[in-house]
């Protein structure tokens, strides 16, 4: 199963890949954790990356198109795979199209979790993320600014806070919406509401995915 999750930043795609990604047996493929890992470690990639980051931008096509091409080369993704934070454009769209048809495969399916923006907005801007170990939590969670798994400081990412919050949905608006008539248009589209109960979710994309 070669799958993809669209939607806006914090719309629960994290929270429903683990799930799917069980289900069939597929690896998880973020983006983000893997642009994040950069930075931490202050590769190259995590230099050029981190300014578009905190920002709340979209990290340039060549830059993200690279890294996926040699992780889909990678034998656990061999058999199949879930995509969670790319593609976030039209041009990368039909860039993963490209490489995909290079290697013989294709999707079976775009998964579009809707969330309205301001529930968005109220739940990135409320999480915590331990210094030490990245686990994250919520600022309705904290009690003392420590992580309950390690003791690390807990703290709001830069591009975690309102303001870039607003400016990511913006993005993500102008940019990656165009990704749901895309896909629409490929006839792989399933959508779903993801602003109901966690488990509720997780039933009507296995429902989606069924079809």
């Amino acid at each position: 199963m070669r799958l993809i999750l669209l939607g806006v930043p914090g719309g629960g795609k994290g929270t429903q890949a683990k799930g799917i990604a069980d289900r069939y047996g597929i690896p998880i493929i973020s983006t983000g954790d893997i642009l994040r890992a950069a930075v931490e470690k202050g590769t190259e990639l995590g230099v050029m990356a981190h300014g578009y980051m905190t920002r709340g931008e979209l990290v340039p096509d060549d830059l993200i198109i690279g890294i996926m091409d040699k992780r889909l080369d990678e034998p656990d993704a061999a058999s199949g795979f879930l995509l969670d934070g790319f593609p976030r454009s039209a041009p990368q769209a039909e860039a993963l199209d490209r490489m995909l048809s290079e290697k013989g495969q294709s999707l079976d399916a775009a998964i579009a979790i809707e969330v309205p923006d301001e529930v968005v907005v109220d739940r990135i801007s409320s999480r915590l993320t331990c210094s030490k170990c990245s686990a994250v939590t919520s600022t309705r969670e904290d009690r003392d600014g420590k992580c309950a798994q390690c003791g690390g400081e807990l703290k709001v990412r830069d591009d975690d806070k309102p303001e870039a919050v607003r400016n990511r949905l913006r993005v993500y608006r102008e940019k990656t919406a165009a990704l749901i008539t895309y896909y629409e248009n490929r006839g792989i589209l399933r959508e779903v509401n993801g602003n109901a109960p966690r488990e509720q979710v997780a039933c009507d994309i296995r429902a989606a995915l069924s079809q």
